[in-house]
């Protein structure tokens, strides 16, 4: 089984702050996302995350969840993707000679982390690993999970439950459209 790279697993844990099945959201106020950011050892300090840098992990968080549906056949929504895009865009990155990225110096502490996020994505765009981080197909799940298919076509979360959902949906509808 191929392991989980750790920039993969920090990213598909922020990703999956969003439960769409729970309908619950681990990040819902700035308090929470900065216990979560800390939890995740991305905060350092006990620093406070301002409603605008709130706003800006929100923005990024609805874009890569609509860039990993994409993966999976789903339309992504421009206008979240070009939200994410510009929050990016405000958060530069340096790089080393050795061509090591870090967040700039005078990134504000309560976007250090945003920053990290999306080096770390950006590291797994330039690696081809992106590619394993899919939101599932099954759309009352959502969920954001590591493709360990050998030729990653996994589409689902789980196929013992989420495939199953929708295999069975489909059997179903065909039975219905034959007359069955």
């Amino acid at each position: 089984m191929l392991a989980t790279p750790a920039l993969a697993a920090l990213v598909e844990a922020y990703a999956n702050t969003l439960d769409v099945d729970e309908v619950t959201d681990a990040l819902a106020t700035p308090a929470e996302l900065a216990a979560w950011l800390r939890e995740h050892e991305q905060l350092d300090a006990p620093d406070a995350i301002s409603p605008e840098a709130h706003r800006d992990y929100l923005a990024l968080r609805a874009g890569l969840r609509e860039e990993m549906g994409a993966r999976v056949g789903d339309v992504p929504d421009p206008a979240l993707l070009a939200a994410a895009d510009e929050v990016l865009a405000a958060h530069p990155v340096a790089v080393s000679v050795s061509g090591a990225l870090r967040p700039a110096p005078g990134t504000p502490a309560d976007r250090l982390p945003l920053t990290r996020l999306a080096i770390a994505w950006s590291s797994l765009v330039a690696t081809g690993d992106a590619a394993r981080l899919k939101r599932c197909a099954e759309h009352t799940c959502a969920w954001v999970f590591w493709d360990v298919s050998k030729n990653r076509s996994r589409r689902w979360c789980s196929m013992q439950v989420c495939g199953n959902r929708n295999k069975s949906r489909t059997y179903a509808a065909r039975r219905r459209g034959a007359g069955g």
